[in-house]
């Protein structure tokens, strides 16, 4: 089964959205009074968790029909959804004081023109945060059928420092217990990916199941990369 363009939390495992949401919680932190972009932004339920703390935020998609459900579902006084195209954006230079781009890059091809603009619509001082999944090596041909270019940890950062100066690379994944992560390494043979009736057996290791999962078992770290799920990067 191909995995899902997009997460609809109403309509997925609480593990799953936590997952997703990590990235939004620890990006709020700079986010208190700002003027906030959410490039590539679903169906809007990062871009309402950020309005918590922001002045203002915009959410950006090109599907109508996610960005239809997100003013549906989470409009807000300081909330603006709008569809557009994440490499022409209708906005002006310096727009936003903070740029989040959270598992958008791998969905386009041309993602040093993506990164061009997001630094256009950044103020000067501004922050961009951006993660994508982390795979051993550049992937030109991924096996998702959304994605059309998955980065290597290297790959990544060498991008962003085109753009901009001041790049630190987070790893985010999940918390475990040493015996979890001791019986990981011992399955060689990849059998808790391939038989799914042995992924609760994690709870017997001292982890919660990925469904149960909750933001406080999520970390998002630096110097974590090897042992990441996502690359997380802070840019300045």
């Amino acid at each position: 089964m191909s995995p899902p363009e997009r997460i609809v939390p109403d309509e997925t495992e609480p593990g799953i959205v936590a997952l997703h949401l990590k990235r939004y919680e620890f990006a709020r932190t700079w986010c208190d009074g700002m003027h906030v972009l959410d490039a590539g932004c679903g169906v809007g339920y990062g871009s309402a968790f950020l309005a918590q703390t922001a002045s203002r935020v915009v959410g950006v998609d090109q599907s109508e029909e996610a960005v239809a459900y997100a003013r549906r579902r989470y409009g807000r006084p300081n909330v603006e959804f709008a569809i557009g195209d994440l490499l022409a954006l209708d906005r002006p230079d310096a727009a936003f004081d903070v740029v989040c781009a959270f598992e958008t890059i791998e969905h386009l091809r041309d993602q040093e023109g993506f990164l061009a603009e997001m630094r256009r619509v950044l103020r000067p001082g501004g922050t961009f945060f951006v993660s994508t999944p982390r795979v051993g090596a550049t992937n030109e041909a991924p096996a998702n059928p959304f994605h059309e270019r998955e980065l290597s940890a290297d790959e990544f950062e060498r991008l962003l420092h085109l753009r901009f100066d001041e790049v630190d690379v987070y790893g985010q994944r999940r918390v475990q217990t040493a015996r979890h992560r001791l019986v990981q390494r011992l399955d060689v043979l990849g059998l808790r990916k391939r038989l799914p009736f042995l992924r609760p057996a994690s709870r017997l290791l001292g982890t919660p199941p990925m469904a149960e999962v909750t933001l406080d078992r999520i970390e998002i770290a630096p110097g974590a990369i090897e042992e990441a799920t996502e690359l997380v990067a802070v840019c300045r």
